[in-house]
């Protein structure tokens, strides 16, 4: 029974209209799914988890708003069900959530609120943000108790609603690529700002699913040669009300609301479980082209934020079941820097999550995740536990243990970062590769030990407990931060157009602005910055490990200097497909292929174990050598001593595994030298027994990159490197 104070809450104009009947339907699955009922009866079944709720009301809407309630009175286990006969797909639907509010003790209900099913498969409508969407008065004098004082105005007119969608698709006409993790490339890209200008999609399908399964798209990625796409959050995600106050918007979509929805934002064919479809056909379209689909997905907080923060969903539906909330019930626990953390040690958040990942994969057909701020996920009641119930339940799940995951491995709490220490199934990114290469390409790095480990696949942090090097994923950008170019363009970010006085975003972006900062026609700076880039991509797509390229690195894409676009939905956010028309940036993008290429054709650049670095034969020769410029063999003083350059040897001959058919597996062996000195170096190439002779591969100095391939070099003989360049060689034999 609702108290009095709760009663008064709900509107007087809610509707009065009979609606059909509700019969008591089943607790599970939850949300709302089309089914058959007694007799043969078509209709739909609602199931809503809502511990310590005194009430539900199931909320239909028609096309022009009108609402019905229709009290919800089964309870199972915390689960309020019911079976609405006539109810198909494309009805928009909502609950009003009955309870106490006393938000000192964290209880927050207020059905004056329409709420977000956490299970709603589509999401039609936009989050405005109006004052009426907050469960408190969100302009109370008093602003330090507003989170006290409750709000009794109907939300319903400005939020959005779920929409029923119908289960019609088995996936029994596609054919997932299943690319094993020591032969992938994953691509991050935006799929709104991926496709919004490219010329060869129609314009009607630019910035949307269907624009990335158009052949055009598709093209590039193929022809680039990367293995995956993984997608920034699609997610349905809310704008945050201090950007939708300063015209902005949240392009990035960190800011999740809807953890079964795609966002509707991205669809080109409608919003009422449309858009549901039209990811389907995206994912089959790049499955047919060799590319698996992994999703970044935010699980560590939602849109909701903290208790100044709106009421859309979850803080309605039991505030206290699903958020870490202080010992001060009135605040939550914040491990994100998003106002709120999900509290996955509870059964019902653990569900929720694991229920969202696993329809993704079983009936949206992706391939793997990349979890946003994973430690956060991997807290048990404060501290961080690789044996947390989120980590426990993955490894054992039959669905979710066969997919790539991907951990963001941190957080902003106390203790949280936690690089190298997710446990066997998991791969993490290395921001440790990130800085290291960084450092050296700009003079930075006092010494190369930490560089060894990196371009080898980091076997300090992830030779323990069965994993391998594609453990670790190597990147020298992602979304947050410089792009490739503002990385030697740039020094300091300029990130004024977000309208956050230049605050938002990193400070330390260990980058290099060669000598202006900024966009310059300096000619020698030009030519350095283009040099610079071309060694960073070098060194990522030659590193043991698994590389992720960032949508338009290849081709020189820029965001003048804002490290932290994440609210730049314009040609800021968007990749300029015009960037190869000059001829710079044309070359870079033919290298990035001829690397691709190269790391296909030869497994020891996709090693699956580690290095040993001893002798393999009666020769001497190891899997893995480091050489001076000398020509010597690094000793261990040499790894503590200052150095520009560095020579690495990868034995073709001593690759551990087998091919599918038993057979050994043998390839070319190379030198790959890297000279980050800023005057030329005459490197002396190591003898025999290594190689009588080499034969150039690349070379990033010369700003014609066809002149690079197929001279031949005598073992022990003088390889004069350029200024800031890097070079790789195959062994002849």
């Amino acid at each position: 029974m609702a108290s009095a104070a709760e009663q008064e809450a709900v509107p007087d104009h809610a509707p009065e209209r009979a609606g059909p009947p509700v019969w008591p339907g089943a607790p599970t699955p939850l949300g709302a799914r089309c089914r058959v009922g007694p007799d043969g009866v078509a209709g739909t079944n609602f199931a809503l988890w809502a511990g310590g709720a005194e009430a539900v009301e199931l909320c239909l809407f028609d096309p022009d708003g009108a609402e019905l309630r229709l009290p919800l009175t089964e309870l199972t286990h915390e689960i309020w069900h019911g079976f609405v006969p006539g109810i198909g797909a494309g009805q928009r639907y909502g609950y009003r959530v009955h309870g106490r509010w006393d938000p000192w003790t964290g209880a927050r209900w207020n059905p004056a609120k329409l709420l977000l099913d956490p299970y709603a498969r589509a999401v039609d409508g936009d989050f405005t943000l109006p004052a009426e969407v907050y469960g408190h008065v969100r302009d109370w004098p008093q602003q330090h108790v507003a989170d006290t004082v409750r709000d009794e105005r109907d939300s319903a007119p400005y939020v959005p609603k779920g929409v029923v969608v119908q289960d019609d698709d088995d996936w029994s006409d596609d054919r997932r690529p299943k690319t094993p993790w020591q032969d992938s490339v994953i691509y991050e890209l935006h799929v709104k700002g991926f496709t919004r200008l490219h010329p060869g999609i129609p314009e009607h399908l630019r910035g949307t699913y269907a624009g990335l399964a158009h052949p055009a798209a598709i093209e590039h990625l193929v022809r680039l040669g990367v293995t995956a796409v993984e997608l920034l959050p699609v997610h349905q995600f809310a704008h945050e009300d201090h950007l939708l106050r300063r015209g902005l918007r949240n392009h990035w979509g960190y800011n999740s609301i809807g953890y079964f929805a795609p966002h509707a934002g991205y669809s080109s064919s409608g919003t009422t479980g449309q858009q549901v479809g039209e990811f389907k056909r995206m994912v089959r379209a790049l499955h047919a082209a060799g590319i698996e689909v992994i999703l970044d997905v935010v699980y560590n907080h939602t849109a909701e934020a903290g208790e100044l923060g709106p009421t859309l969903s979850l803080k309605g539906i039991d505030n206290r079941g699903y958020y870490r909330l202080q010992s001060d019930a009135r605040r939550y626990a914040d491990y994100t820097g998003c106002g709120n953390t999900l509290h996955v040690v509870q059964p019902q958040v653990l569900r929720l999550i694991t229920d969202s990942l696993r329809y993704w994969v079983t009936e949206m057909g992706v391939d793997g995740f990349r979890f946003d701020l994973a430690a956060a996920l991997a807290r048990s009641m404060h501290d961080v536990d690789m044996l947390s119930p989120f980590l426990a339940v993955i490894a054992q799940d039959p669905v979710l243990r066969r997919v790539k995951l991907i951990a963001e491995p941190w957080d902003v709490g106390n203790g949280g970062y936690q690089v190298g220490a997710f446990p066997p199934l998991w791969t993490e990114w290395n921001d440790r590769y990130r800085d290291a290469v960084r450092d050296f390409w700009r003079g930075a790095l006092p010494d190369v030990r930490d560089l060894g480990y990196r371009l080898s696949g980091s076997s300090d942090l992830y030779a323990w407990g069965g994993r391998r090097p594609y453990a670790s994923v190597n990147f020298v950008t992602a979304h947050d931060g410089f792009t490739l170019r503002d990385l030697v363009t740039y020094e300091r970010k300029h990130n004024e157009a977000n309208g956050e006085g230049n605050r938002d975003g990193t400070n330390d972006n260990r980058s290099w602005n060669c000598g202006a900062e900024g966009e310059t026609d300096d000619p020698e700076i030009n030519a350095l910055r283009l040099r610079q880039q071309r060694n960073l991509l070098t060194t990522l797509l030659l590193s043991t490990g698994v590389p992720m390229l960032v949508a338009g690195d290849e081709m020189g894409r820029t965001q003048g200097g804002n490290n932290n676009a994440y609210c730049q939905d314009n040609a800021t956010g968007w990749l300029d497909w015009t960037l190869p028309d000059d001829p710079g940036r044309a070359q870079l993008l033919a290298l990035t292929r001829r690397l691709l290429a190269l790391r296909h054709d030869h497994p020891v650049l996709r090693r699956r174990a580690f290095f040993s670095g001893r002798p393999q034969g009666a020769d001497g020769l190891r899997d893995l050598a480091w050489f001076t410029a000398e020509g010597a063999e690094m000793t261990e003083p040499d790894w503590y001593a200052p150095t520009a350059t560095l020579g690495l040897y990868l034995s073709g001959r001593d690759i551990p595994g087998r091919d599918e058919r038993g057979a050994q597996i043998t390839d070319d062996s190379f030198l790959a030298v890297l000279h980050a000195g800023h005057r030329p170096l005459d490197f002396r190439l190591p003898g025999p027994p290594w190689a009588e002779t080499y034969e150039l591969v690349v070379d990033t100095s010369p700003e014609d990159q066809a002149t690079a391939p197929g001279t031949l070099h005598p073992g022990g003989g003088i390889l004069t490197m350029g200024a800031r360049s890097m070079v790789l060689l195959r062994v002849r034999t």
